[in-house]
C-alpha cells in the first residue's frame, strides 16, 4: 500500500489536499502529520484511509518516526518558518535517510525567479538531495482574505499592504488542493516538473476591495504603505521577523515584477475551470463581512 505523509495537515491547504486525496485514492494510506493527534482528529474527516503521526517542523526528534515507511512526502512551508537550513535541511535529510524518495512541495508562483524567498531555496534543496519531485506553484490565495487579512477587514473595513497597484493572480485553495491530490495520486506521470496553478483573473487589491464591497454590501477600502513601514507595522502587531519579512516581500515584489502569468495547468490536471474571485467572495461573504466580527 502506498503511503503519503501530509505536512500542514490541519491548515487550509493540508485539509483540502487530504479531502481530495481521500476521495481520489482510496487504495492508499494518507497520513496526517500533526503536532496533536487528538486535536487534529476533530478537524479532519473520519475516513478509513486516513491515519495520523505526530510531527513538528521544529522538533527534529519526531522526524525519523514520522518518515518511516513513507512513499511520498507532501511538504509545505508554514508561514512563520523561514529558516531553510535550520528547519528544512534536517527535515529532508531525515526523510531521505528513512527511504522517502518522492516529494511534492507546495511552492509559489515565480519561486524559480526569486532567490530571496524561502520557497526558491527549498526547491533547490529538494533537487540537490536527489529526490523525485513535483513543485506545485500556486498564485495568490483567495483565502488570504479570510485568514491573514481578515482581522483588519473586520476591525477597520480596510486592507493595508505594500502592494500599490500591483496585479495578483487569484486562486482558490480548494483548487490547489484538488490539483495537488491528482499530482500525488499520479506522481510517476507528473514527476520532476513544476505546475503553476492559477486562476483566470489578475486583479490589484483596490479592485478586490471594490468587489468585496459590492458582494458584502460593506464599504471596504484598500491602503498601500511603503514596505519598510508595513514591515514594522507587522512587527508591532507581534509577528515574528521572518513572517513579517516574507509577508512584506510577498506583497511588495509584484510591484517590480511582470504581471503574473495565467496558466492552463489547473484545467489540464483536473479537467475543470478554477473558481472565480466573485464566486469565492459570494461563497465566503458571511465570513468576510465586517459586521460578522
Amino acid at each position: 500500500m502506498k503511503r503519503t505523509l501530509i505536512t500542514g495537515a490541519t491548515g487550509n491547504i493540508g485539509r483540502e489536499v487530504i479531502h481530495y486525496l481521500c476521495e481520489l485514492d482510496q487504495a492508499s494510506e494518507i497520513i496526517a502529520a500533526v503536532r496533536n493527534v487528538e486535536t487534529a482528529k476533530e478537524k479532519l474527516p473520519a475516513v478509513q484511509n486516513l491515519s495520523y503521526r505526530q510531527f513538528d517542523f521544529e522538533n527534529e526528534e519526531l522526524f525519523d518516526t514520522a518518515f518511516e515507511d513513507i512513499d511520498i512526502l507532501f511538504l509545505l512551508r508554514p508561514p512563520p518558518i523561514s529558516q531553510v537550513e535550520v528547519i528544512f535541511r534536517p527535515l529532508l535529510l531525515s526523510a531521505k535517510e528513512n527511504g522517502v524518495d518522492k516529494v511534492v512541495f507546495l511552492s509559489v508562483q515565480g519561486a524559480e525567479k526569486s532567490t530571496v524567498i524561502p520557497h526558491n531555496k527549498i526547491e533547490r534543496l529538494i533537487k540537490s538531495l536527489g529526490f523525485k519531485y513535483i513543485f506545485v506553484r500556486p498564485s495568490y490565495f483567495m483565502q488570504n482574505l479570510t485568514t491573514t487579512l481578515l482581522p483588519e477587514i473586520r476591525k477597520d473595513q480596510t486592507i493595508t499592504l505594500p502592494s500599490a497597484q500591483a496585479k495578483f493572480n487569484w486562486i482558490d485553495v480548494k483548487n490547489i488542493g484538488e490539483a495537488t491530490a491528482v499530482l500525488i495520486k499520479s506522481f510517476e506521470e507528473y514527476h520532476n516538473n513544476a505546475y503553476i496553478i492559477t486562476g483566470e483573473e489578475n486583479k490589484h487589491f483596490q479592485e478586490v476591495a471594490d468587489l468585496m464591497s459590492k458582494v458584502t454590501g460593506e464599504d471596504i477600502t484598500f491602503k498601500s504603505r511603503n514596505p519598510l513601514s508595513f514591515y514594522f507595522k507587522k512587527r508591532k502587531e507581534g509577528r515574528k521577523s521572518g513572517f513579517a519579512l516574507v509577508m512584506t516581500m510577498l506583497h511588495f515584489l509584484p510591484r517590480i515584477q511582470e504581471e503574473p502569468e495565467i496558466t492552463n495547468d489547473f484545467y489540464s490536471i483536473t479537467g475543470k475551470k478554477p473558481t472565480s474571485l466573485a464566486e469565492f467572495l459570494e461563497r465566503e461573504k458571511d465570513e468576510i463581512k465586517p459586521s460578522s466580527k
